[in-house]
């Protein structure tokens, strides 16, 4: 027969830590709240018929994000054999509300107290006897992320789903009580779930409510006691119950966790009073990233990528494979295809990988070791400013790896107003697909300079700040945010496990990415760029020359770029291919590009790539601002074809998916404009129609964002 475990806990509390431990499997793991944010399952190490369902973090059994309705109708809905509620023992107060919850449904559960390493390093001792006394259920010890105590607690939660002796929950007040009891009896229907029905009851739960279909007569009757006791409590359902769980918790924590006396400040506080300070928190966070763009991008990228497109995708495989082909008497067109149009595309994507592993490395440790949680701490104080709420900016932060799950990440937002604006807002953060257009322009342009990265990155933080200002001004944004409470993590050394399978995850799927969507259009693009409607459709060669297709198509669209710099058609066609994926704008040059003026290209960039010196010459005459302007343009723009399919599904509406992209769009524009029309001014080639289209939109830019808000909090909170 097989069994169903749930593996619930608070966010942050080691739920996908221990779940890949029991698994096997690679789920994404990070050292900050909101990681996981749907349900995943997979099969128990060692019982090939028990599978684990590892749920969204959440804190109660009382919901108000999407996440953790998600947890709430599987745990109630789906009927889980056996609860696994890791309790992180570090927080054991917070942690066990929702375990008072958990054990009102009826379900056979077993706590697993985790991080108990740290609790002993700190000299504190939990009487597990005790709680489990207490609770009426097993508990054990382990350590996620030591990989101890894994075998016996999977062990424990197989047996007690096969025993299925339900766990104890607590008793409140005798006043409480007596109102429970008569909500028991008057419409609780008889089931395991007896009693987090009356409880739900009593908190005027809406959707207990709907499941169960009261008659209008016994939800009158129970309204009228809740009343009453509200009336004598001077609170309201949900608080008195609140503040019950709490008294019993704190009762239950203070009998069986002895502290040992801490006079002296931890490691992580000391730690935290400079990182988190008012003053030096921001300095101190543009000084890291500045240091992980440098090394990734600019220094010990920079020479990764020179090997890789210069010697590897320059100078090794294309005459090896040109060699071989004609060797096996390849046609010219399918020669020039494979090597022009393949390896071309494909390689100059894959030129970046090593940067990009680089970065994955990097950001991966800052992730593991807990400074990246302080990071969303930092930031709502700015957010708040804004109007939104510190949580915006953890799907900002996933969004550094990929742009979908950063969309998908917004779901923790409990504020429908704020998690639209999220999303909105979450794809002006350069992902790692948006990562080798950042590494093309450095290198071709600015001599692999680390600094066009970091600008890249707060580029994209102040287009949310603005974005921030500019849309809480508007009716479908206005309100005060959603309140931002999260426990920060303990600093720990980075484990070597967690960092490899992150920067393996990542690197893997912009791998794969290559391999498919940019081998696809690096085909597509070829066939397009080598055949010509002049004179007839045929092969374009030295004979039989014409624009080719893809050279009319650019130059129909490319009219709309020439304002921002780049009115090439190449580089039209690269920013619209870029929609399907952002990496296949590094494609399209590397298929055009002729490299055919690399001497020229290494006296205008000194120790840069030669291919990517060329690129920057060919595609924009050396014009820095020009390129600088296309790479924010492209930064800002709408994000790929599976970025907005995130942006349809949790928007869940067509019209705000469209204006999603519409404002992303043309926000995009109007700052590349400005960029580009009056930063012409300072290199003495501005011309006066484009100074002054850019100075009608800075203005408006400055009005949109200094303007007395005309929507004042209290009419929409």
């Amino acid at each position: 027969m097989s069994l169903k475990i749930a593996l619930v806990g608070n966010p942050n509390s080691g739920k996908t830590t221990l779940f890949n431990a029991m698994t096997g499997m690679n789920q994404y793991v990070g050292n900050r709240p909101g990681v996981t944010i749907d349900k995943k399952e997979g099969q128990l190490r060692g019982y090939p018929d028990v599978t684990v369902t590892d749920l969204p973090g959440i804190y109660s059994l009382s919901p108000y994000s999407p996440e953790e309705v998600i947890a709430r109708e599987y745990i109630t809905n789906d009927s889980p054999d056996v609860i696994l509620n890791i309790v992180d023992g570090t927080n054991l107060e917070r942690n066990l509300y929702l375990t008072t919850q958990l054990t009102e449904l009826g379900i056979p559960m077993v706590l697993a107290i985790n991080m108990v390493d740290i609790l002993r390093k700190q000299g504190d001792v939990l009487q597990i006897q005790e709680l489990s006394s207490r609770f009426g259920c097993p508990v054990l010890e382990i350590s996620a992320l030591r990989g101890t105590g894994i075998k016996e607690v999977a062990a424990a939660t197989v047996d007690a789903a096969e025993k299925k002796q339900a766990p104890i929950f607590p008793t409140y007040s005798p006043r409480i009580e007596g109102v429970l009891a008569y909500i028991k009896r008057t419409a609780a229907p008889s089931s395991a779930q007896q009693r987090w029905f009356t409880v739900k009851l009593f908190e005027r739960d809406a959707d207990v409510h709907t499941r169960l279909q009261l008659p209008a007569r016994s939800l009158a009757a129970i309204d009228s006691v809740v009343r009453q006791e509200e009336r004598v409590c001077d609170d309201d359902a949900e608080a008195i119950i609140t503040d019950e769980r709490y008294r019993f918790v704190t009762a239950l924590t203070a009998s069986c966790l002895h502290r040992k006396s801490r006079d002296r400040l931890s490691l992580s506080d000391k730690i935290d009073r400079i990182v988190t300070h008012r003053i030096l928190a921001l300095p101190i966070f543009a000084a890291v990233m500045w240091l992980i763009y440098y090394i990734s991008i600019g220094s010990v990228g920079a020479l990764t990528v020179s090997f890789t497109n210069d010697t590897l995708f320059g100078e090794w495989i294309p005459p090896l494979v040109t060699d071989a082909l004609l060797s096996i008497g390849c046609a010219d067109w399918l020669i020039s295809l494979i090597v022009d149009g393949i390896i071309g595309g494909v390689g100059a994507v894959l030129g970046f990988v090593p940067q990009m592993l680089i970065l994955f490395l990097l950001l991966a440790l800052l992730e593991d070791c807990g400074y990246m949680a302080r990071v969303a701490f930092i930031m709502d104080r700015i957010f708040r400013k804004l109007g939104l709420s510190g949580k915006s900016f953890i799907p900002m932060l996933v969004a550094t790896g990929c742009a979908v799950p950063g969309i998908m990440a917004s779901r923790t937002i409990e504020s429908v107003r704020d998690r639209r604006m999220t999303v909105m807002t979450t794809g002006f953060i350069p992902c790692s697909a948006k990562m080798p257009i950042v590494g093309l322009i450095a290198g071709a342009l600015f001599g692999g300079s680390a600094w066009i990265a970091v600008a890249a990155y707060f580029v994209g933080i102040a287009a949310v700040v603005m974005s921030g200002i500019i849309l809480k001004k508007t009716k479908p944004f206005a309100g005060e945010a959603a309140p931002f409470v999260m426990e920060l993590p303990a600093y720990h050394a980075p484990m070597a496990r967690n960092i490899l399978r992150t920067t393996g995850e990542h690197g893997l799927s912009f791998i794969k990415r290559a391999g498919t969507v940019i081998f696809a259009a690096s085909v597509v693009i070829w066939v397009m760029n080598s055949l010509s409607f002049e004179g007839g459709i045929h092969y374009i060669t030295e004979e039989h020359a014409g624009a080719s297709l893809l050279e009319i198509l650019g130059s129909g669209i490319a009219w709309i770029f020439a304002p921002l710099g780049f009115g090439r058609w190449e580089a039209a066609v690269a920013t619209i291919l870029g929609l399907v994926a952002k990496e296949e704008v590094v494609g399209v040059f590397g298929s055009l590009s002729s490299m055919a003026d690399a001497d020229l290209a290494l006296e205008f960039a000194g120790s840069s790539s030669e291919a990517l010196s060329a690129i920057g010459l060919e595609f924009f005459g050396g014009n820095a601002l020009a390129g600088f302007s296309f790479l924010i343009f492209n930064l800002l723009c709408a994000p790929c074809f599976a970025a907005m399919g995130a942006i349809r599904r949790e928007m869940n509406d067509a019209r705000w998916t469209a204006a999603a992209i519409g404002y992303m769009s043309v926000f995009a524009y109007g700052i590349s404009l400005i960029v580009y029309q009056l930063g012409s001014w300072f290199v003495g080639s501005g011309n006066i129609i484009g100074a002054i289209a850019a100075a009608i939109v800075l203005l408006a830019l400055l009005y949109a964002l200094f303007r007395k808000n005309p929507y004042t909090a209290k009419e929409f909170s």
